[in-house]
């Protein structure tokens, strides 16, 4: 609108000088008063800052009297590859715009819309508003009010006295331990302490748990207005942060990342003696692990023991080698893992985590190896935090010190190439510089990079889904090979092909499952990343299990599949050539591979991939079903070389001085192109951070 005017305005000045002109060449006398560009902005620049999704946007705004001349946009705290890359576009659309009301950025909305609003705050100042305060007054009471969280309805209970709130509570939530509760820095514990402590809901959110943090914010903000407080003024009232300060430290060790591996080696370091100093570039500990279902491998342990079931380190080791087919898998890496995660289990054990049982993961695999947390079990997710709370409350509560919100972005080296330290930045802008002559890389996977899954793996659907957290960019591996280190290229990444809408394909379900052609390509009772990398290898973006109903009731005896035929979007009908052009897939070459499969389950002989004939139930009834099974990831394969002292190699094979890895960062040697079963990533992540902090603090 302002631009119309402005355009407007023009043309009458255009006007009368073309009447002037056709005149005698005299401006002839007037009354009005001279046209003039109106003043919006008292001119200079303007500062502000509004919460993004990881961390508070700060924004700079410079203003002539009419115009805004430049904008600087700050949002180096945000998620790599979303949130931190919106700066300059959101910057050309608001100088074009000359307003804050610009589109959001796809993929990043968050982000833009903290951008816009510390936009419109600065142009607010430049305009002579004043800026929106929480004047105290409210209704003295406990409100109570509900908000969406990440998991399910977050309820949360609000005191006021007549001019301030004075308890914030959660009482009731279903969010993921270890990430949205059960630390002093998740939000549940973190958040209502912040707010009652600034009287503010501008407080930061906790970065990779922003989901439950807008929750509690939106929860206690619906509590302010019915106090009869202003919700509004209390987003924007000023939080007492402090002024960055860039800081030096000096120690033995330093751990980067803590997942499941950094805080084995901090765990480690600390408990042998050493100064150590955890960075972690989010906030809160866990990483992936604590997003995962909470299971770890082992063979001979008492848990097997006590179900029944004879195992032994050798018989793990020939299951996991079998999958060695391109001939890349590590034997001394996997043995030395095998050998010793009995003992690595009750390590764990001995620091709080509480093991549960054990399970198959598959009926297809046996012995039942695969050993649960306390909670889980089953196709679970959310329940790795019991792993990584106590693990974190060990090494704090014995002094370890973890500094939040820091990203490491550099490893230091001496003049002979040795690593040194490392440097990294905080949220806040401020540099850490780490001396150390030991520094251990437990940064994670890339599962968000596109540039590193492209290059190291074979088959990776562009329409895969992964869980692990958004700052699982390879950035460890990306700082080791700065220095020489040596990358291990990995065929693939654990891989699995479920349906959302009944969650088939990672459980027990076991009828047919086609590829995007309609052509069978695996024995479809087998563990999940087999399946998924049948699947992958046929070159297929998705998968489709094919199933038949008569009367309403699914011909398999399968919980999924019964509630999953009740869905109407689920595309069904009443034969196999009408499914197939529901899906856009060749109708004879899904009735040839559905009548193929028929014939077999008839025979009870799957002579073509050798399903136990127990399983081979004919698609048969009254209406078909496809359930579209979409690719996922969680684990990503290759990063850094590592021996089996988890020292990093460089590119002749030999260590470098000072420089250690373990977890997903270095997953070389550990698999081929298939996940063999859960429990491998983390239990080797934890056993490598384990070796690497022995080394580190030995000086090997």
């Amino acid at each position: 609108m302002k631009g119309k005017k402005l355009i407007a305005l023009a043309l009458s000045l255009s006007m009368v000088l073309s009447l002037a002109a056709c005149g005698s060449g005299e401006t002839p006398p007037s009354s009005e008063p001279p046209l003039t560009t109106p003043v919006l902005y008292t001119a200079g620049t303007y500062s502000a800052e509004a919460q993004g999704m990881e961390s508070a946007v700060k924004v700079t705004v410079t203003v002539s009297e009419n115009e805004i001349t430049d904008v600087t946009i700050d949002v180096s705290g945000e998620t790599a590859g979303y949130g931190a890359d919106v700066g300059e576009p959101m910057k050309e659309a608001i100088l074009e715009a000359q307003s804050a009301e610009v589109d959001s950025i796809s993929g990043a909305t968050i982000t833009s819309d903290a951008v816009k609003s510390a936009v419109q705050k600065c142009l607010d100042q430049a305009m002579g508003k004043e800026e929106n305060t929480a004047a105290a007054g409210y209704t003295p009471g406990t409100y109570t009010a509900t908000a969406a969280g990440h998991n399910g309805d977050m309820t949360v209970e609000v005191t006021f006295d007549e001019t301030s709130i004075t308890d914030v509570k959660v009482t009731d939530h279903t969010e993921t331990y270890g990430l949205g509760y059960g630390l002093s820095t998740t939000p549940v514990e973190a958040l209502p302490t912040a707010i009652v402590e600034s009287q503010s809901l501008a407080v930061d959110s906790v970065a990779s748990a922003t989901v439950t943090s807008a929750a509690i914010k939106q929860a206690v903000a619906d509590c302010v207005s019915k106090a009869g407080g202003d919700a509004e003024a209390l987003k924007s009232a000023p939080v007492d942060r402090p002024e960055p300060t860039d800081e030096t430290y000096d120690v033995d060790v330093v751990v980067v990342g803590a997942g499941a591996a950094g805080l084995a080696a901090a765990n480690t370091a600390l408990e042998a003696g050493a100064n150590v100093l955890v960075l972690e570039k989010v906030g809160v500990t866990g990483g992936s692990t604590t997003r995962s279902g909470g299971k770890i491998l082992g063979a001979g342990t008492p848990w097997q023991e006590a179900q029944g079931y004879e195992d032994t380190p050798e018989m793990m080791y020939d299951y996991l080698m079998s999958f060695d087919r391109d001939g890349i898998m590590d034997e001394d890496l996997v043995r030395a893992f095998c050998e010793n995660s009995a003992e690595n289990i009750q390590w764990l054990v001995d620091r709080g985590v509480k093991i549960q049982d054990v399970e198959p993961i598959h009926s297809s695999l046996t012995p039942w190896r695969v050993h649960n947390v306390e909670g889980g079990g089953g196709q679970t997710s959310g329940h790795g935090g019991q792993f990584c709370v106590p693990l974190t409350n060990a090494y704090e509560q014995a002094g370890g010190k973890i500094i939040y919100n820091c990203r490491a972005n550099e490893l230091l080296t001496d003049e002979s190439g040795a690593v040194v330290g490392v440097k990294a930045e905080k949220s806040d802008g401020s540099t850490v510089t780490v001396n150390a002559p030991a520094v251990i890389l437990a940064t994670g996977g890339y599962a968000h990079n596109e540039e590193m899954l492209a290059k190291y793996n074979d088959f990776l659907p562009t329409n895969a889904y992964s869980g692990v957290p958004m700052t699982n960019v390879g950035d460890g591996i990306e700082m080791a090979t700065a220095v020489g280190a040596k990358n291990f290229d990995a065929p693939g990444l654990q891989l699995v092909y479920v349906s959302y809408d009944c969650y088939c394909g990672i459980n027990e379900e076991s009828g047919l499952i086609v590829s995007e052609d309609g052509d069978r390509v695996v024995n479809e009772w087998s563990y999940q990343s087999h399946v998924a990398q049948a699947l992958a290898d046929a070159d297929s973006t998705c998968g489709y299990y094919i199933t038949a109903s008569k009367d309403g009731q699914c011909v398999e005896p399968y919980p999924t599949l019964a509630g999953g035929i009740q869905i109407e979007s689920v595309p069904h009908a009443s034969s196999i050539e009408e499914l197939a052009g529901l899906i856009g897939m060749d109708p004879a070459v899904l009735q040839a591979t559905v009548d193929r499969y028929n014939e077999l389950c008839a025979k009870g002989s799957d002579d073509d991939f050798g399903k136990p004939a127990e399983y081979m139930i004919p698609v048969e009834g009254d209406t078909y079903y496809a359930f579209r099974m979409t690719p996922g990831s969680s684990v990503t394969f290759g990063g850094l070389q590592i021996d089996t002292g988890a020292h990093v190699l460089d590119t002749n094979d030999q260590p470098i001085p000072g420089l250690y890895a373990a977890g997903e960062v270095a997953f070389t040697g550990l698999f081929d192109a298939e996940y063999p079963c859960c429990g491998m990533a983390i239990g080797s992540a934890i056993y490598y951070g384990r070796v690497a902090a022995a080394n580190a603090v030995a000086g090997q």
